[in-house]
């Protein structure tokens, strides 16, 4: 079974959807295998982000990543890294349909609901950054 990663950003917090998101997820057939509630700090935001740290827009995603505490989310499912991502739709939350995630609640490139996973060994990568192994019940 494959594993992902997910962040409840921000804005999902703020606008109380965490339970519907969480939801699609589950309706999808998807099992949580770990969840937690936490504040994000300078140090893991430039480590998660370090393909984008350099960048003049990161200060930005900064401030909103930190702004206030978010879930992650470790799922399992048959092929739940890509089927997450259409569930989610493009990051891009403007270009994404009605009917994904964040075309139903997302409203521009960054307040876009939900971070996920892009692949399997990002997926490996984020869940070890964020979890302890015996966090993960699996």
């Amino acid at each position: 079974m494959e594993k992902t990663f997910i962040i409840l950003k921000p804005d999902c917090m703020d606008k109380g959807l965490a339970g519907q998101v969480l939801q699609r997820f589950e309706k999808e057939g998807f099992q949580i295998v770990a969840c937690k509630m936490a504040k994000l700090d300078s140090a893991i935001l430039r480590e998660h982000y370090a393909h984008v740290a350099d960048k003049p827009f990161f200060p930005e995603i900064e401030a909103f990543m930190s702004s206030r505490t978010v879930i992650f989310v470790a799922l399992q499912g048959e092929k739940v890294i890509a089927r997450v991502r259409e569930l989610l739709g493009p990051t891009d939350s403007t270009k994404a349909p009605k009917g994904t995630i964040r075309g139903d609640f997302g409203t521009d490139m960054m307040r876009n609901v939900v971070h996920a996973s892009d692949g399997p060994d990002t997926a490996a990568a984020e869940l070890k950054r964020f979890y302890q192994d015996e966090e993960i019940f699996a």
